[in-house]
């Protein structure tokens, strides 16, 4: 649900950033304002670039097999990178 759009000036975003950054975070849209021009919109992120819940992140965990032979070959190549990493110390 989008809610309708709070016009706000440059000028009261700048005093109440953090007020207005809630606002954004519970879902209000902002049309930002610099002398009564409208430049920019403030929105809250889709949900699709917020962190999944830690419950919903176990589920997954719990749901996904681990694949024993990446992780060997991960393990393997974390090896030969640290072999070939030349030492700044020596030398």
């Amino acid at each position: 649900m989008i809610m309708s759009m709070t016009v706000i000036a440059q000028r009261e975003l700048r005093n109440q950033v953090s007020a207005v950054l809630r606002r954004a975070e519970k879902g209000e849209h902002f049309m930002v304002t610099v002398d009564g021009r409208p430049v920019a919109e403030l929105r809250p992120l889709s949900a699709a670039h917020q962190p999944a819940a830690p419950d919903r992140l176990s589920a997954v965990f719990k749901e996904t097999p681990v694949d024993l032979g990446w992780a060997a070959e991960l393990r393997e190549q974390r090896n030969a990178d640290a072999s070939a990493a030349d030492d700044p110390w020596t030398g």
